[in-house]
């Protein structure tokens, strides 16, 4: 059975000071999903990786993204070798605020997932369709695109150590959320693909759901049998919220 796993993205949210505030009061939160069987974890910008890495240590804590290359001229960019240094071992990969304002493509979040996993660490790849695409009933064409390119050349060995997250783009920070039903459907698809992909390794990979997910309805979608966790935006920010996310879950 997989385990269930919440993970809060930050965006740009949090200075330093109050990522360190979140961090302390994260020991508790971490037992407390830790009691529950439940793991966590949050990406704080890079200015504040080591902060919480350093305050909480057994936190998962990730990077919001990082760049393929181990160095060179690129300008505002953060390398794997510069996050293993912090002992950070996450990276989101093709979050759709990355590849909205942008540009990242499948084949850039290629490049990524395969820097990663080389590395070891362990990337949390993002896939999901614009309302447009919804609405043009071009959802599971859009995502299998999205898995099959994005996850060219990865190994099965390798595979076990992906999580994969399904955000509908027209769901993110609008509050408009995909039924469970939906947010199911989509989920069970993927993990069709990653079997065709990967063999019984699919049945070892945490698919998680993101969009407006809240402690109200964060229950509905853990009940779903493909869907083994949550990918959080707003309501990972605060310690009480988050800690209603893990009460609620199930």
């Amino acid at each position: 059975m997989r385990t269930k796993l919440l993970v809060g993205n930050w965006k740009m949210n949090k200075t330093r000071a109050e990522a360190l505030d979140f961090a302390k009061a994260s020991i508790e939160l971490l037992k407390f999903a830790q009691s529950k069987q439940i793991q966590i974890g949050v990406t704080p910008t890079y200015l504040s990786l080591d902060v919480v890495k350093h305050t909480n240590p057994n936190l998962i804590v990730g990077a919001q993204n990082v760049n393929a290359k181990e160095s060179g001229a690129y300008t505002g960019e953060i390398s794997i070798p510069m996050l293993k240094e912090l002992g950070i071992e996450w990276s989101l990969v093709g979050h759709s605020e990355r590849r909205t304002y942008y540009a990242e493509t499948n084949h850039t979040c290629n490049e990524k997932v395969l820097a990663l996993l080389a590395n070891k660490m362990t990337p949390l790849y993002c896939v999901g369709e614009t309302l447009g695409q919804f609405e043009a009933g071009l959802t599971k064409p859009i995502v299998e695109a999205q898995i099959r390119e994005g996850l060219k050349g990865v190994s099965q060995e390798d595979a076990r150590h992906l999580v994969i997250a399904y955000e509908p783009v027209w769901s993110i920070g609008t509050g408009k959320n995909a039924s469970k039903e939906i947010a199911e459907d989509v989920c069970h698809f993927i993990r069709t693909i990653l079997k065709d992909l990967f063999g019984g390794v699919s049945e070892k990979i945490q698919i998680l759901y993101g969009g407006s997910v809240k402690p109200t309805n964060i229950k509905e979608y853990m009940a779903m049998p493909n869907i083994d966790g949550a990918l959080v935006g707003g309501a990972s920010l605060a310690v009480d919220s988050f800690a209603q996310l893990i009460e609620n879950i199930g």
